[in-house]
């Protein structure tokens, strides 16, 4: 298999058109179609398959061609939209609830495109690390075991003692040993984990990284107890949420400094050519988080819809309302409402607002239908 760590492929030598084909996959420029795929919008909806062609060629003038191997990966990028790991729930003297979760570190080469493989550090073996989820209160009990062949450790963005901050000094683990975080779930949010090893650099652009979800407790918010049992997960009414975990990457796969691949939840267009399905009625929740390495800022934009954005997620009533493009720092994230109740069927891309961005990766489709089974 092609080292990319040995190559001088570069993301404008991509952008530039000078290489066709990398190891197995290419980026594909398809516009040829364009003006009779825009034909299309306002007409009756044509065979999916054809739908998702014709809308991919209007709008990606670049795509990477072929397949990525989900299950030599150990992870489905669709999976991973709605995998929440809740861990094991028992019941504490006082009453509360504990939530104990392993995580392990794993090195693993992934496949990030199609033929493009990238040597990974992992949580879980994974790419972002599994989506934890919890809810307000709870006492959580996270032990990190260290299998990779470097010090790492797990760095909550929340609320927790010094002793729990998983920075050098307190909770950076060696390989082979292990350590365990305690801390209650406070505040609720769309929050994040990584790595706080160092270098700080290197640990986040291989792969360290994941979601971290406190869902509010609605006992403690009876001003907007409705809002926050619609976020209680398990509950009816949160039951009629289309929720999905969004984690909002990069990969430098030659190690200059510079990413040449962008993704949402790590494989470059996979979701462009695996739309989401998304059922008309219901409204659709993303818990969305960037940890773009050497980019300032990415983006997230909706075509075709607005939507209210909570910034971090730690409030009951939105921050920014009508909107359809939010921008977010490395580390920042927030959770997006909207619906397509309104809308007729069919595909609407979601993308960052970096061309760059979206052709070297980051765009995908959802797939709009009257019912999702």
């Amino acid at each position: 298999m092609l080292k990319w760590a040995q190559t001088n492929l570069s993301r404008r030598r991509l952008l530039g058109g000078s290489i066709a084909t990398i190891g197995a996959s290419a980026i594909c420029s398809s516009t040829g179609s364009a003006q009779e795929a825009h034909g299309n919008h306002g007409g009756p909806a044509p065979n999916a398959d054809a739908a998702a062609s014709a809308h991919r060629s209007a709008h990606g003038a670049m795509m990477t061609v072929g397949t990525v191997d989900s299950a030599r990966n150990g992870f489905d990028p669709t999976a991973m939209l709605t995998d929440w790991y809740t861990g094991v729930v028992s019941e504490l003297p006082d009453g509360r609830k504990q939530r104990s979760f392993e995580i392990t570190v794993e090195e693993k080469e992934i496949e990030i495109a199609p033929g493009v493989m990238f040597p990974a550090w992992t949580y879980n073996g994974r790419v972002p690390g599994p989506a934890l989820r919890a809810t307000e209160g709870d006492r959580l009990k996270i032990t990190l075991k260290n299998n990779g062949s470097h010090p790492h450790s797990l760095h909550f963005h929340g609320i927790h003692s010094a002793r729990m901050d998983g920075v050098p000094g307190a909770g950076v683990i060696d390989p082979g040993e292990e350590f365990v975080y305690e801390f209650d779930a406070k505040p609720f949010g769309c929050h994040l984990y990584h790595c706080h090893a160092l270098p700080l650099t290197r640990h986040l652009h291989k792969g360290m990284y994941g979601l971290f979800v406190i869902d509010p407790d609605p006992a403690r918010h009876p001003e907007h107890a409705d809002v926050a049992q619609s976020r209680l997960l398990g509950s009816p009414e949160n039951a009629n949420w289309q929720e999905l975990a969004m984690v909002m990457n990069a990969f430098d796969t030659n190690f200059d400094g510079e990413n040449e691949f962008y993704a949402c939840n790590t494989i470059a267009h996979c979701y462009a050519k695996e739309p989401i399905r998304i059922a008309r009625e219901r409204p659709v929740r993303i818990y969305l988080v960037n940890i773009t390495e050497f980019d300032p800022i990415n983006s997230f934009h909706l075509h075709a819809n607005f939507f209210d954005y909570y910034d971090q997620g730690t409030t009951l009533t939105p921050t920014l309302k009508t909107v359809d493009l939010i921008m977010q720092c490395q580390a920042q994230r927030g959770i997006l409402e909207f619906t397509f109740k309104e809308h007729e069927p069919g595909l609407y891309m979601f993308h960052a607002h970096q061309s760059e961005f979206t052709e070297l990766g980051w765009m995908g489709m959802f797939d709009v239908r009257e019912t999702v089974s």
